[in-house]
């Protein structure tokens, strides 16, 4: 053994001189090769997630695997090593790290103003597309990192610089800390990454929003085509490092579900296949993400159990959150259920050191060992284009190996050697004897008892006991001997020397006066320990996880609802329509559509509900509002007619469930007003639980623009940005408009032009194919607008807020343009003093189509009652109140041939009030769309109590981790964010 130990340190010796570079010259001493060969004999060898060689042999050479089998001569100059009753298997890859790569620092700068420019010249316009970069050039080994790594399974990283919306490239490296970088630099550029945060190195406004990243995105793939065919006379070094690298894989980071569809988005438009690096959420639409065809980077990053002893603080922890603790661990097992393919990453841990433990959390919730082992092995292999390199134990494969004590992913399963490029990093001293137990001894006339934990850890820990009474000693177990040191009789020291042989301790005690004296000891059987048979069966039992709901939050479903056909009977029905208000009168939905309205109709298979005593109305449309949005505003130019709201809709937010139960089944969510020229508009119906393209109406095309005191930033101050007055405002207008029109002549005239996403938008305005919604408050600029379209040929669709509209109440009906306004919003700002609550009463009288609109997810679910005051001001029939919630913003949104009313061929869009809809009484009992119950009153009730109980059992459950001694999160309360027209979003 002795002499197979020098020969192994010889053989490590001379792979240094392997690393000298072959052209060098050598002045250190002879130059010459060691071509010794390393044999495992006796191991289980898994060469592959699929393939095991039991009793197998591998032979390696020069860092590389040279053979592997069962049975073969060992070639003569080999050293062998008996590994017997271990197992090897292939070291991880972790495809998404920074290792080695230290992030930037935040520029310096910032206060009121922002910075629109870019920085830099010869790059691409935006400082925050950095695909130039490689991430070999900041590179630096980290040998204390890297050892994170290794005891961690890994032997290979690809690492990037995590900064900037296009990252440039990342390298891949061998975690060999006895080599150089000659040699643990595998591909200096390995892939290509991406993702939604802006660069650490530049304030460059733009974007402020995951909708602003999204179309920053879409226009450099644009601007990288007209490159590449020669339309540029200039070198822009950042698209041409994207032409240069779009052959490698490409590495898309998200940050949750909703990222990952925006992604494929991107893909889908653009040919690219993104593999995606996933939130770790995406087993809330699991569906949907198995559509995308995608593969995925999955980080284990589960959360800890919230700390919920305090009744009080945990009270304030949202469902949502406590869910996710519960169903976070299944996400791995989701995707292998459904096929998706996946690797793993230790990406958002904290250290390595908590990947196992997160790992054996996903397999204990579901996922398979050999779907695991392909997820670190051969998957990110292959994603990389180095199957051949590395993930598997083949003849010319890198020879990066672990050897451990058995299978690999066991709780008591230790790894011992981790090779890399044939290279030994020995993590616990697989020679080294178990010596873990109980020891009864006595020394000097006194019983102790000597308990070892961690033997093999090369950190083993002793507790010393006297009867019951633990004494502090000190201890350490080397090269198979104990040495323990305690205080003794007087608080002078005795030391404690010897080996455990076949559980029994053999050695001496040296006693403070010197004296020795012999010391034999037996390892105690061990108890019957209840509580450790108790922790064992619990480990083995299979963790509760909570039933998904669609949305998967509070108040979702448990299955989505599906269409039926409904009959309404014997209720007051509001029809909007000539016939006006009915009583006693049946409607019928048939097939997602209003199919008869009368009286005795026949139910046939229909679902009946009882309107006796109620109101029947169509749904409420709310033409301005910022519910279901995950941003609002993106404040990073003048104009953002480019971004779209439809990219950052939140089908899960409650506030959607709250609408309904306020009779809301339709919106349009309007981007903010934080500039003159805002995005586009999302129209969308209220689907509770759906996808977002379920909900969307993709053929409504609107955009938001905005006058006065935001768009010129008159509140905080910023003096950086044109326009800073409302002279300016109209300036910018027109210069988009005459622009547009030249964009448009250069397309029509068959000539190369430069595809300009925010210029297509602004044609199609001009061209009347997507419609204005302008915010708006003072009479002077509401003026201005409409001589301004008027100018430029068309009309603009919507005045919103419009709180001065009943000064031009005659200019607006002449202009053709409708008013969506607030009943009685006044004073809450300078430009809004002279706003009056008779303004829709006088607009209305005026001819001009109007709508009342919440732009608060508070007020929306109340919007029945904000068109009863219109009744109070301005004296407005109770019908025409009605209208302005309903059958006006219909109009407004071009929806009014499919919803708005209650007439034969329209959607089924209605909702049942328990009373009179303008009453303060009324509720919505039942809400429905196209035939669909999205929201029921009795079902809600039942709702809250299901809600309570399922808070209490997942209470339970992380007392119950915490009692185990397992790490928990401090409680928190999460306030919903209201968003409003002003609300801006920074992302980093």
């Amino acid at each position: 053994m002795f002499l197979k130990k020098i020969l192994l340190a010889g053989l490590v010796f001379c792979s240094f001189v392997m690393y000298g570079q072959d052209y060098f010259p050598a002045n250190d001493g002879v130059k010459s090769k060691n071509e010794n060969y390393t044999v495992f004999t006796n191991a289980t060898i898994h060469t592959s997630p699929t393939e095991i060689i039991k009793n197998g042999i591998l032979v390696v050479q020069d860092g590389k695997v040279v053979r592997v089998g069962k049975s073969f001569p060992v070639p003569a100059n080999a050293i062998t090593v008996d590994v017997s009753g271990k197992h090897i298997y292939p070291s991880f890859i972790d495809m998404y790290t920074n290792f080695g790569i230290e992030k930037p620092k935040r520029a310096s700068g910032g206060g009121r103003g922002s910075q629109y420019d870019n920085t830099r010249e010869g790059y691409y316009w935006n400082d925050h597309i950095r695909s130039e970069v490689q991430g070999i050039n900041d590179f630096e080994y980290s040998s204390r990192d890297a050892k994170a790594f290794i005891e961690a399974g890994f032997g290979v990283v690809a690492t990037h610089q995590q900064d900037g919306i296009a990252r440039g490239t990342g390298a891949l490296i061998a975690l060999n800390s006895e080599g150089n970088t000659a040699h643990r630099v595998l591909d200096q550029n390995v892939a290509q990454y991406f993702s939604f945060d802006k660069s650490n190195t530049s304030r460059q406004s733009y974007p402020t929003s995951k909708m602003g990243a999204m179309s920053l995105m879409r226009q450099l793939h644009h601007d990288l085509d007209w490159y590449e065919k020669g339309n540029i006379n200039t070198k822009d070094l950042s698209l041409e490092a994207l032409t240069r690298n779009k052959t490698l894989p490409q590495f898309f980071e998200g940050d949750d579900v909703y990222d990952a569809i925006r992604i494929d988005g991107i893909g889908d438009q653009f040919g690219l296949n993104y593999v995606i690096v996933a939130g770790g959420d995406e087993y809330k639409r699991m569906n949907d993400i198995k559509n995308l065809n995608r593969t995925f980077i999955l980080p284990l990053d589960f959360p800890d159990a919230y700390d919920v002893e305090d009744p009080y603080t945990a009270a304030y922890i949202d469902l949502n959150d406590m869910r996710h603790w519960n169903q976070a661990p299944t996400n791995p097992k989701l995707f292998e259920a459904n096929g998706i393919p996946f690797a793993l990453t230790t990406f958002k841990l904290k250290s390595p050191k908590e990947f196992k433990g997160q790992l054996m959390k996903a397999i204990k919730h579901g996922l398979s060992k050999e779907k695991a082992l392909a997820a670190l092995t051969t998957v990110p292999a292959q994603l990389l284009g180095k199957s051949d390199e590395i993930g598997s134990l083949k003849t010319g494969a890198w020879a990066n190996f672990m050897i451990t004590s058995g299978e690999l992913f066991e709780a008591k399963t230790k790894l011992y050697e981790h090779w890399i490029q044939g290279q030994k990093t020995v993590v616990k001293n697989m020679n080294t004897v178990d010596i873990d137990g109980t020891y009864a001894m006595r020394m000097a006339g006194t019983s102790y008892t000597l308990t070892v934990k961690n033997s093999t850890s090369g950190k083993a820990g002793f507790i010393l006991k006297n009867g019951d009474d633990e004494i502090k000693s000190e201890g350490k177990y080397a090269n198979a001997w104990v040495n323990v040191t305690f205080p003794g009789r007087g608080n002078k020291f005795v030391r404690l020397a010897g080996q455990v042989i076949n559980d029994r301790f053999t050695g001496k005690a040296v006693l403070p006066n010197g004296d020795e004296e012999s010391v034999s000891a037996s390892r105690v059987p061990a108890k019957d320990d209840k509580k450790e048979k108790d922790k064992k069966k619990d480990d083995n039992k299979a963790p509760v996880i909570m039933p998904m709901t669609y949305p998967n939050i509070a108040f979702g479903f448990k299955q989505q609802p599906s269409q039926e056909d409904i009959l309404i009977r014997n209720a007051t029905v509001w029809t909007n329509e000539a016939d006006g208000i009915l009583e006693n009168t049946d409607v019928l939905i048939k097939d997602g559509k209003i199919s008869k309205v009368g009286k005795n109709l026949s139910a046939g298979r229909a679902k009946v509900i009882d309107g006796t005593g109620k109101h029947v109305t169509s749904g409420i449309i709310d033409e301005h509002s910022h519910i279901a949005a995950f941003a609002i505003n993106e404040a990073g130019h003048n104009s953002t007619a480019e971004v779209r709201m439809s990219d950052v809709i939140n089908p899960d937010d409650s506030d959607i469930y709250r609408n309904l139960a306020g009779g809301v089944t339709s919106i349009q969510l309007l981007h903010g007003s934080a500039n003159p020229i805002g995005g586009q508009s999302a129209v969308m119906k209220l689907k509770w639980g759906a996808s977002i393209d379920e909900m969307l109406l993709k053929d409504k095309k609107f955009i938001k623009f905005a006058l006065g005191e935001n768009v010129k930033q008159s509140n905080w101050q910023s003096f950086s940005r044109f326009p800073q007055t409302r002279m300016g405002v109209e300036q910018v207008f027109v210069d988009y408009f005459s622009r547009a029109k030249e964009y448009e002549a250069l397309k029509k005239s068959g000539k190369p032009y430069r595809f300009d996403e925010e210029m297509e938008t602004v044609v199609d305005i001009l061209n009347e194919e997507r419609y204005i919604s302008c915010h708006s408050y003072v009479q002077s600029e509401i003026n201005m607008l409409m001589k301004v379209a008027e100018r430029f040929d068309f009309k603009i669709n919507t005045f919103t807020h419009i709180l001065e509209g009943y000064k031009v109440a005659d200019k607006m009906a002449a202009h053709g343009v409708g008013g969506s306004t607030f009943s009685d919003w006044w004073a809450y700002k300078y430009e809004v003093n002279d706003a009056i609550p008779y303004n829709a009463a006088i607009m209305h009288n005026a001819g001009v189509v109007v709508a009342i609109n919440s732009d608060d997810g508070e007020m929306s679910r109340r919007l029945n009652q904000e068109a009863g005051k219109i009744v109070k001001y301005g004296g407005v029939s109770e019908e025409d109140a009605w209208k302005m919630v309903t059958l006006n913003p219909a109009k407004l949104l071009h929806l009014d041939t499919q919803t708005g009313s209650i007439k034969v061929g329209k959607d089924g869009d209605v909702v049942v009030w328990s009373d009179h809809p303008l009453s303060i009484k009324a509720r919505a009992e039942q809400t429905i769309i196209e035939g669909t119950v999205y929201f029921d009153i009795n079902r809600d009730a039942q709702l809250r109590k299901d809600v309570k109980a399922e808070k209490s059992k997942l209470i339970e459950m992380m007392l119950a981790e915490k009692k185990k001694g397992l790490k928990t999160q401090p409680a928190k309360s999460k306030e919903k964010q209201r968003l409003h027209c002003d609300t801006t979003e920074t992302i980093h």
